[in-house]
């Protein structure tokens, strides 16, 4: 651990990105407000995604990470600035975007131009025996023992390049930050993987993450609602812009649990999860069902908040409680999923925009000193058509699903609209406030 703290001592020194007293500020576009689709559409497309990031959240290699989310920022990298996007995910660390080494067949299409180092005056390489090639296990020499080679296993393939350092500008009018990234000339994922962004901003708990290289001990974010008509971009804060919103909403402070030494699993944001009331009935779930645990050699499960996932799993216990419950105290407004509703199976009879008339809430009780989060019918339940809506919450444990992710609950980005997250890395704590995201 110390030789750790002295690497990023080292590191920041060297880039000159620790002195920052504002902090940064990030607008997020959702990736379908961007292409316009329909209502059906999103729900669609955010199904396939729910179901993606839990197949390869699965896999036993490492590190294996999901690199997709829903959100995009857009910002300028190099001097001359090139324009990039990235997907925001607090699921893994690296940052990287693909480079103009690209080989047509070797990287997957992108909105913007490939970043081209070439045409910078502030790209340097990171070498083999640089401090920055040791920080994480995202990276490892090249076999010429000079380069430091950027190697990545995702579950819809893989990624490779170079590390290098370069000035990152995420606001209008806003000084530079110096950071280490992935420069990626090589990849293999899934078509569509990325939504056509330009590679991936991390922000989990390890030494290459955004908020790591930063110096930075908390990061705030504040998602606008999935199905809004409005243009208003979500925000995401970093550092010392980071916080709740004074005079807002009560907040629930809740702390993170203690994660393993394991990668990935030392990557994510674990919670103590004990249990989950609807309406007036507490499930019936043992506390257990929710806890960090080791499940086999080398792999964990538990209950995590990712912003990566769409739409939240929970671990088939309480799945089928939660089910079951809602059944009883919907009755006769019940129906089948209409067609194309493909992997939604508990749907009702409801006007879009009255789904709060007829579902109840949610609150999710969390232990270890936490407190109770509401979560209203909105944020787990999804309209389909103009007269249907179905529950958006999934079973981790389908018919494909493997250790350790058929034991893990997932809170997606799509239980935390309209609510200021606070990521507290120094107090150890997660905040939740209700707020209004299009208004911040």
């Amino acid at each position: 651990m110390a030789r750790t703290l002295l690497w990023l001592a080292l590191l920041c020194a060297a880039l000159a990105f620790c002195t920052r007293a504002a902090g940064l500020r990030l607008e997020l576009t959702h990736v379908d407000a961007k292409q316009n689709c329909s209502t059906e559409e999103r729900m669609r497309r955010a199904t396939e995604r729910t179901h993606r990031r839990l197949a390869s959240m699965g896999e036993a290699s490492a590190p294996v990470h999901w690199a997709e989310s829903q959100y995009i920022a857009e910002y300028l990298i190099g001097d001359p600035p090139q324009q990039a996007e990235a997907i925001i995910d607090t699921g893994s660390n690296l940052i990287w975007t693909q480079c103009s080494t690209c080989q047509p067949a070797g990287c997957f299409s992108q909105n913007l131009s490939f970043y081209d180092p070439s045409r910078s005056r502030t790209a340097r390489p990171v070498a083999c025996n640089d401090t920055a090639c040791a920080l994480g296990s995202e990276t490892r020499c090249a076999r010429d023992n000079k380069a430091c080679a950027v190697l990545t296993a995702y579950g819809a393939g893989v990624i490779g390049g170079v590390l290098g350092t370069e000035a990152f500008t995420f606001q209008p009018q806003s000084e530079n930050v110096s950071l280490a990234f992935g420069c990626i000339a090589a990849t293999r994922l899934t078509p569509g993987s990325l939504d056509g962004a330009s590679g991936i901003i991390g922000l989990g708990r390890g030494n290459l993450s955004l908020v790591s290289q930063l110096g930075d001990n908390k990061f705030s974010y504040c998602l606008t609602p999935y199905f809004s008509q409005s243009t208003n971009t979500s925000r995401l804060f970093v550092g010392a812009s980071a916080g709740l919103s004074s005079g807002g909403a009560p907040a629930t402070s809740v702390p993170f649990l203690k994660n393993p030494d394991v990668d990935p699993f030392s990557t994510f944001y674990y919670l103590p999860l004990t249990g989950i009331t609807v309406g007036d009935a507490k499930l019936a779930v043992p506390e257990a069902a929710f806890d960090l645990r080791q499940v086999a050699t080398g792999l964990w499960a538990g209950t995590l908040i990712d912003s990566g996932s769409p739409f939240t799993s929970l671990v088939d216990v309480a799945y089928q409680a939660l089910r079951d419950e809602l059944v009883q105290q919907l009755g006769a407004s019940i129906v089948p999923p209409p067609a194309g509703a493909e992997g939604l199976d508990l749907c009702a009879a409801v006007a879009h925009g009255d789904v709060g008339k007829l579902v109840p809430p949610l609150v999710l009780h969390f232990g270890s000193g936490g407190g109770d989060v509401a979560v209203p019918p909105e944020n787990y339940w999804g309209p389909v058509d103009d007269s249907t809506a179905c529950m958006v919450v999934f079973s981790s444990g389908g018919p494909n699903s493997t250790l350790p992710m058929n034991e893990t609950t997932i809170i997606g980005n799509y239980m935390q609209q309209d609510m200021h997250l606070l990521y507290d890395l120094e107090k150890g704590m997660l905040s939740f406030q209700p707020a209004d995201c299009s208004s911040m």
